[in-house]
């Protein structure tokens, strides 16, 4: 393919004039169906590809998305953001890529990382999580299309895409109360992050439902990851809690406990069942295999993609509440009788 291959060349092979050629390649005027077979048959044979960059800018236009996202190594967020490069690609997008370093709670590094999105005057943005506040957030959505994904902003609630976490949560600890547990632990998720809370909060109500006592001592802090989940179980163990059953605000965590109760030699789910949330890939090939909510972040992400490209295009974003639904694998059991 000859890569400088211009309109005019096109135009030349086809008979055309150029201003004709345009509206074909453009899609901005509508052009005689011979005229506009004469051009297609002249961009194949020369095998013209136009080049985004050049056509974005004449449109007035980077062609380009800002994505700003909390932890690119977390499995969840990593999958959103191939997500949203899918979703992005058919229009001929490009995503623009930044991390925050929210486990610090840098609220000034993460303001500092979306102003940079703003400076490369990307057409648009998409915010993954973050503790950017709500009136930053606003004010940003005043200047540019702007999607936020698992977070409620108020006064952008159409342009917000979130799972039901409280749901998740009420789900995954209802599931264990139906095997017959009674004592079941929680292994929060980061202390101020609203998917910890919402999910904290399900697993309240169907405790609450189910006419079981709240017992604070069988709730440990934790930090969404492995090494807290670890941590977490060696609290309970080390405090001498009594629990069959565990309740892990994500899949990471639930990983770190699985560990932690085969160090201390607890088998799963016969000595104790364990739930986590979020489905990661790798929770199907855990031993046993990881029960788990299901969120689905690939998803998630072409949906966000679709919906920045509603905005650029002055319609709705069609956002929407996902649904967090239970994925029963081998990791939980009913209890035993005796028990």
């Amino acid at each position: 393919m000859d890569k400088h291959i211009t309109i005019e060349d096109i135009a030349r092979q086809a008979g055309v004039s150029t201003s004709t050629v345009s509206r074909v390649l453009n899609g901005t005027k509508p052009v005689a169906e011979d005229k506009q077979a004469l051009v297609l048959a002249a961009v194949e044979q020369l095998q013209y590809r136009p080049n985004a960059v050049a056509r974005g800018l004449a449109r007035g236009r980077s062609m380009t998305v800002g994505v700003l996202v909390q932890d690119i190594s977390s499995p969840f967020f990593a999958n959103m953001v191939l997500g949203i490069e899918q979703g992005l690609d058919p229009a001929g997008y490009r995503p623009m890529l930044t991390t925050t370093h929210w486990r610090n709670d840098n609220e000034e590094d993460e303001v500092r990382s979306l102003q940079l999105l703003l400076e490369r005057r990307t057409d648009g943005l998409i915010v993954l999580g973050t503790n950017i506040p709500d009136e930053k957030l606003r004010a940003v959505a005043a200047e540019v299309p702007l999607i936020v994904v698992a977070r409620r902003v108020a006064g952008l609630e159409p342009q917000c895409l979130y799972v039901d976490n409280q749901g998740g949560g009420y789900r995954a600890t209802r599931y264990l109360i139906g095997l017959g547990h009674t004592r079941i632990a929680h292994i929060r998720g980061t202390k101020g992050h609203p998917d910890a809370a919402d999910r904290e909060a399900g697993y309240l109500q169907a405790l609450q439902e189910a006419g079981l006592p709240i017992d604070e001592r069988l709730m440990v802090d934790a930090q969404f990851t492995e090494e807290s989940g670890l941590a977490g179980v060696e609290e309970l163990i080390a405090r001498g809690e009594r629990f069959t059953a565990i309740f892990a605000a994500n899949d990471q965590s639930a990983y770190g406990v699985m560990l932690g109760l085969f160090n201390h030699g607890y088998r799963i789910p016969g000595d104790v069942s364990v739930v986590g949330f979020d489905d990661q890939f790798l929770s199907a090939y855990t031993l046993p295999p990881l029960t788990t909510i299901h969120q689905p972040s690939e998803d998630m992400g072409k949906v966000a993609a679709e919906g920045l490209l509603r905005l650029l295009g002055n319609q709705a974003p069609h956002m929407s509440l996902f649904p967090a639904e239970l994925t029963i694998r081998k990791s939980a059991m009913r209890i035993r009788q005796s028990e």
